[in-house]
Protein backbone atom coordinates (compact mmCIF):
# COMPACT_ATOMS: atom_id res chain seq x y z
CA UNK A 1 0.00 0.00 0.00
CA UNK A 2 1.11 3.81 -0.55
CA UNK A 3 1.68 5.56 2.04
CA UNK A 4 0.95 9.35 2.93
CA UNK A 5 2.69 11.86 3.84
CA UNK A 6 1.77 14.62 5.66
CA UNK A 7 3.43 17.82 5.40
CA UNK A 8 4.09 20.44 8.71
CA UNK A 9 4.93 23.67 8.58
CA UNK A 10 5.29 26.05 11.76
CA UNK A 11 1.62 27.95 12.29
CA UNK A 12 -0.08 25.29 10.91
CA UNK A 13 -3.92 24.47 12.43
CA UNK A 14 -2.55 21.17 14.95
CA UNK A 15 -6.06 19.66 14.99
CA UNK A 16 -6.81 19.91 11.43
CA UNK A 17 -3.49 17.86 10.48
CA UNK A 18 -3.53 15.32 13.98
CA UNK A 19 -6.67 14.35 12.93
CA UNK A 20 -6.65 13.78 9.69
CA UNK A 21 -2.99 11.59 10.13
CA UNK A 22 -4.82 10.11 13.13
CA UNK A 23 -7.80 8.35 11.08
CA UNK A 24 -5.79 7.67 8.65
CA UNK A 25 -3.76 5.79 11.13
CA UNK A 26 -6.46 4.25 12.28
CA UNK A 27 -7.96 3.09 8.83
CA UNK A 28 -4.60 1.43 8.25
CA UNK A 29 -3.16 3.84 6.08
CA UNK A 30 1.33 4.21 6.63
CA UNK A 31 1.70 7.92 7.24
CA UNK A 32 4.73 9.99 7.98
CA UNK A 33 4.50 13.01 9.53
CA UNK A 34 7.36 15.40 7.56
CA UNK A 35 8.67 18.84 8.50
CA UNK A 36 9.37 21.25 5.88
CA UNK A 37 11.28 23.50 8.70
CA UNK A 38 14.64 22.14 8.47
CA UNK A 39 13.76 20.29 12.02
CA UNK A 40 11.40 17.90 13.50
CA UNK A 41 9.73 20.40 15.89
CA UNK A 42 7.25 21.94 14.14
CA UNK A 43 5.08 24.51 16.49
CA UNK A 44 1.46 25.01 15.11
CA UNK A 45 -0.53 28.06 15.00
CA UNK A 46 -2.18 27.80 18.81
CA UNK A 47 1.78 27.15 20.14
CA UNK A 48 1.22 23.49 20.04
CA UNK A 49 4.59 21.70 19.10
CA UNK A 50 4.25 18.47 17.41
CA UNK A 51 7.73 15.92 16.59
CA UNK A 52 7.07 14.97 13.20
CA UNK A 53 8.68 11.53 12.06
CA UNK A 54 11.18 12.93 9.53
CA UNK A 55 12.44 16.17 7.88
CA UNK A 56 11.08 17.28 4.28
CA UNK A 57 14.89 16.53 2.80
CA UNK A 58 15.10 13.05 3.94
CA UNK A 59 11.56 11.86 2.60
CA UNK A 60 11.74 9.74 -0.77
CA UNK A 61 8.21 10.09 -1.92
CA UNK A 62 7.39 7.52 -4.26
CA UNK A 63 4.82 7.76 -7.35
CA UNK A 64 1.12 6.29 -6.22
CA UNK A 65 1.90 8.00 -2.57
CA UNK A 66 -0.65 10.36 -1.06
CA UNK A 67 0.10 14.28 0.19
CA UNK A 68 -1.48 16.09 2.88
CA UNK A 69 -1.24 19.68 3.36
CA UNK A 70 -2.74 21.07 6.70
CA UNK A 71 -3.99 24.61 6.92
CA UNK A 72 -3.60 27.80 9.48
CA UNK A 73 -2.69 30.82 7.49
CA UNK A 74 1.24 31.11 8.62
CA UNK A 75 1.28 27.38 8.01
CA UNK A 76 0.03 28.11 4.70
CA UNK A 77 2.46 30.77 3.82
CA UNK A 78 5.16 28.78 4.68
CA UNK A 79 3.99 25.73 2.40
CA UNK A 80 3.58 28.32 -0.42
CA UNK A 81 7.65 29.34 0.00
CA UNK A 82 8.73 26.17 -0.08
CA UNK A 83 9.89 25.41 -3.31
CA UNK A 84 11.46 21.78 -3.42
CA UNK A 85 7.28 21.14 -2.15
CA UNK A 86 5.94 22.89 -4.80
CA UNK A 87 7.74 20.80 -7.46
CA UNK A 88 6.69 17.81 -5.57
CA UNK A 89 3.32 18.68 -5.72
CA UNK A 90 3.52 19.25 -9.23
CA UNK A 91 5.07 15.97 -10.35
CA UNK A 92 2.80 14.32 -8.18
CA UNK A 93 -0.31 15.93 -9.39
CA UNK A 94 1.16 15.01 -13.06
CA UNK A 95 1.11 11.42 -12.37
CA UNK A 96 -2.55 11.52 -11.08
CA UNK A 97 -1.42 10.81 -7.40
CA UNK A 98 -3.85 11.70 -4.50
CA UNK A 99 -3.17 15.34 -2.79
CA UNK A 100 -5.52 16.69 -0.32
CA UNK A 101 -5.32 19.74 1.86
CA UNK A 102 -7.80 21.60 4.10
CA UNK A 103 -9.22 25.12 5.16
CA UNK A 104 -6.15 27.60 3.40
CA UNK A 105 -4.23 24.65 1.98
CA UNK A 106 -6.22 24.10 -1.07
CA UNK A 107 -5.08 28.06 -2.05
CA UNK A 108 -1.17 26.00 -1.99
CA UNK A 109 -2.80 23.71 -4.90
CA UNK A 110 -4.22 26.24 -6.43
CA UNK A 111 -1.59 28.82 -6.93
CA UNK A 112 0.58 25.83 -8.34
CA UNK A 113 -2.87 26.01 -11.00
CA UNK A 114 -3.31 22.55 -9.96
CA UNK A 115 -6.95 22.71 -9.86
CA UNK A 116 -7.82 24.64 -12.77
CA UNK A 117 -11.13 22.76 -13.73
CA UNK A 118 -11.92 20.89 -10.68
CA UNK A 119 -14.28 21.29 -7.91
CA UNK A 120 -13.00 22.35 -4.58
CA UNK A 121 -13.64 23.94 -1.77
CA UNK A 122 -11.21 25.95 1.30
CA UNK A 123 -12.08 28.21 4.15
CA UNK A 124 -14.64 30.21 2.82
CA UNK A 125 -12.27 33.94 3.53
CA UNK A 126 -9.78 31.91 1.23
CA UNK A 127 -12.30 31.39 -1.29
CA UNK A 128 -10.00 34.39 -3.83
CA UNK A 129 -7.02 32.51 -3.52
CA UNK A 130 -7.81 29.07 -4.63
CA UNK A 131 -8.75 29.40 -8.04
CA UNK A 132 -10.56 26.77 -9.77
CA UNK A 133 -13.35 25.68 -12.08
CA UNK A 134 -15.48 25.22 -9.08
CA UNK A 135 -15.49 26.12 -5.52
CA UNK A 136 -17.95 24.86 -2.95
CA UNK A 137 -19.05 25.45 0.49
CA UNK A 138 -19.19 21.29 1.09
CA UNK A 139 -17.39 19.62 3.96
CA UNK A 140 -14.74 17.53 1.92
CA UNK A 141 -14.60 17.52 -1.81
CA UNK A 142 -12.93 15.02 -4.11
CA UNK A 143 -12.71 15.38 -7.91
CA UNK A 144 -10.37 13.52 -9.45
CA UNK A 145 -7.13 12.98 -7.57
CA UNK A 146 -7.98 16.36 -5.26
CA UNK A 147 -9.44 16.18 -2.31
CA UNK A 148 -9.90 19.05 -0.57
CA UNK A 149 -11.88 20.02 3.47
CA UNK A 150 -13.42 23.30 4.36
CA UNK A 151 -11.70 23.79 7.88
CA UNK A 152 -11.22 22.57 11.14
CA UNK A 153 -14.77 20.86 11.65
CA UNK A 154 -14.67 18.48 8.60
CA UNK A 155 -11.03 17.14 9.88
CA UNK A 156 -12.17 13.67 10.78
CA UNK A 157 -14.68 13.50 7.40
CA UNK A 158 -11.41 14.51 5.30
CA UNK A 159 -9.71 11.57 7.17
CA UNK A 160 -12.65 9.28 6.69
CA UNK A 161 -12.60 9.93 2.99
CA UNK A 162 -9.17 9.63 2.76
CA UNK A 163 -9.71 5.95 4.02
CA UNK A 164 -12.41 5.44 1.54
CA UNK A 165 -10.17 6.56 -1.50
CA UNK A 166 -7.14 4.79 -0.26
CA UNK A 167 -8.08 1.70 1.56
CA UNK A 168 -11.69 0.95 1.01
CA UNK A 169 -15.53 2.39 2.00
CA UNK A 170 -15.92 -0.70 4.45
CA UNK A 171 -12.86 0.59 6.38
CA UNK A 172 -13.96 3.90 6.48
CA UNK A 173 -17.31 2.55 7.98
CA UNK A 174 -16.00 0.79 10.30
CA UNK A 175 -13.49 3.54 11.66
CA UNK A 176 -15.97 5.99 11.66
CA UNK A 177 -18.41 3.41 13.47
CA UNK A 178 -15.49 2.89 15.94
CA UNK A 179 -14.91 6.58 16.76
CA UNK A 180 -18.52 7.08 17.27
CA UNK A 181 -19.23 9.96 14.36
CA UNK A 182 -22.78 11.10 14.20
CA UNK A 183 -23.38 10.20 11.16
CA UNK A 184 -23.73 6.35 12.71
Amino acid sequence: MSKLYAFLADGMEEVECLAVVDIARRGGIQVETVSIMGRREVTGSHNITVLADRLFEETEVLPGDTLFLPGGGKGVENLTAHEGLAALLKDSAARGDRIAAICAAPSVLGGLGLLTGRTATSYPTWRDKVPCGTWTMEGVVTDGPFTTSRGLGFAIDLGLELVRLLVSPEEAQTVKERIQHPDC
